[in-house]
């Protein structure tokens, strides 16, 4: 693993921070009573969406893997959980390098312990705000080579950008960066297929401080412009290749989809 030497900033404990707030839904004990207060007020769907949206990520990295795929940019980390993205993704191709991104502090101090990488490839880390892709891609030039394929990820990221912060600007000016044959990985809270739990969590998140964006499928599908959309498309998480089964996929509320970039 590369880091580079970055200042320890404080952690505000005081006011609740998405990345925590996931930790909870997921059952992680790195978060605080303030995250928990939030969690606690939300459907018990927003506990199902989580491990949804985790397991979309799981798949979606081993299919890229499975294609060859050995450099991945992932933005929204979130608190390590394992297995995560490298772990993922060096199973496959030992020699795969990961830039991981996120701007919540705690996050950080967990990156040196927990983001250690297969012997033979490399993990590094960046604190910074996916409203600075500036400031991520100059970094992340460091460890990976923009002349060759890249696997952008964002999970559950953009629906913590409202519009007026220009969300699918955000999107296009990462996804320019990348070259011919990289990927962009991206699920995304619906505000469309079950509106009122829509509604819910987006006023108790916006009780805790966190202002939520949830989209419509259109709005989600417009991140994909100009992208080639992988099979089977723009779905829900749940439907996004799932593993063998007789029955139909759970019902989600989180949008995913792969695309290849031309």
């Amino acid at each position: 693993m590369t880091t580079d030497r970055q200042p320890s900033p404080q952690i505000d404990t005081g006011r609740a921070h998405p990345a925590r707030v996931y930790d909870w839904l997921l059952g992680g004990k790195d978060n605080y009573p303030v995250d928990e207060a939030v969690g606690e007020k939300l459907p018990p769907e927003a506990k199902d969406a989580a491990r949804q949206n985790r397991a979309f990520m799981h798949r979606a990295a081993t299919w890229l893997a499975g294609r060859g795929i050995d450099q991945f940019l992932d933005i929204g980390t979130g608190i390590p959980t394992a297995p995560n993205l490298h772990q993922i993704v060096q199973r496959t191709v030992p020699t795969a390098k990961v830039v991981y991104t996120d701007y919540d502090p705690i996050v950080l101090r967990h990156a040196e312990a927990l983001l250690v990488s297969h012997p033979d490839g490399v993990t590094d880390y960046i604190q910074a705000d996916v409203r600075q892709p500036e400031e991520i891609v100059e970094h992340a030039r460091h460890v990976l080579d923009f002349t060759r394929p890249i696997a952008l990820s964002l999970i559950a990221l953009m629906h913590f950008i409202p519009d007026e912060q220009d969300a699918h600007g955000i999107v296009r000016n990462l996804v320019v960066t990348l070259p011919s044959g990289s990927y962009l990985v991206l699920s995304h809270a619906a505000s469309d297929l079950y509106p009122e739990l829509a509604a819910q969590v987006t006023a108790e998140y916006a009780k805790g401080g966190i202002k939520l964006g949830f989209r419509t499928r259109p709005e989600v599908a417009r991140f994909f412009d100009g992208l080639d959309l992988v099979p089977p498309g723009l779905v829900t998480a749940t439907e996004w290749n799932p593993p063998a089964s007789d029955g139909a996929p759970e019902g989600s509320g989180i949008y995913a989809a792969v695309a290849r970039v031309l």
